[in-house]
């Protein structure tokens, strides 16, 4: 990740995790998937040391160049410890599995890194926990959400509180995972976003007139579908799930 000069835990905007529980509620859900594994962000390797002894291969990208060396010299043979940003990290090209402990502040643009590679199957990531309940669409998707969701499933595991880190943040983690979708729900990503985009910066009063105005369903349509999708007309763009977005895509 971006930093200062002076690499510290601060200056990289870095929380690391210490709770041991949390630990292990990551290295299970890790160990249902298959294959290589890439963390981001390992700091001094409270993750990667218990990730290690599965005996995956393991690559773990990060920043600071002497938090890097300490964790090689830590860490067994088919552990390789890359010095880089990881939002600059150019991604295996073949399939595995992601985990990462993103810094708050660099989350948004971690996940749109993340959700535009192309081979990871999984990826099992700390972030704030805001951002981990929109991802999951609890209490309403965001645009973001809403623009992957064809490709993509989003769970929410746990809260995790602030002082399960050091330095202790001012808010809260979450702990939530992604997971490609075997069929895609949508086949067209550049015109399906183009429309989830349309619809969430749309204006109006609620999904039906806000449909209404992007001219792309006749009055009759739209109101078939938001019949048959069980929307109300009042809803907002958030209140959708992934299949009413896609049903709604298949018929624009």
């Amino acid at each position: 990740m971006p930093s200062s000069a002076g690499g510290g835990p601060r200056e990289l905007g870095q929380n690391f995790l210490v709770d041991r529980s949390m630990i292990s509620t990551i290295e299970e859900l890790v160990a249902r998937t298959d294959g290589p594994i890439v963390e981001i962000g390992p700091g001094d390797g409270a993750l990667t040391v218990p990730l290690s002894r599965s005996g995956r291969c393991l690559t773990a990208v990060e920043i600071d160049p002497k938090r890097a060396r300490r964790l090689q010299r830590r860490t067994p043979e088919h552990v390789a410890v890359v010095n880089a940003d990881m939002l600059r990290y150019r991604f295996p090209r073949s399939p595995h599995v992601l985990v990462g402990n993103l810094p708050f502040h660099l989350t948004t643009a971690a996940l749109k890194r993340i959700l535009a590679a192309q081979h990871w199957q999984t990826a099992v990531l700390l972030v704030q926990w805001e951002v981990a309940r929109r991802r999951a669409g609890v209490g309403g998707a965001s645009m973001l959400t809403a623009s992957w969701w064809p490709w993509y499933e989003f769970t929410l595991h746990a809260r995790v509180p602030a002082r399960s880190f050091r330095p202790v943040p001012t808010v809260d983690g979450g702990l939530l995972t992604m997971t490609r979708r075997a069929r895609p729900l949508v086949s067209d990503r550049t015109s399906y976003q183009r429309l989830v985009r349309e619809v969430f910066t749309g204006r109006g009063h609620g999904l039906r007139e806000i449909l209404a105005r992007t001219g792309r369903l006749d009055r009759g349509t739209l109101r078939e579908w938001l019949h048959g999708n069980h929307v109300s007309p009042q809803a907002l763009p958030k209140d959708l799930t992934a299949q009413q977005w896609a049903s709604l895509w298949h018929l624009t």
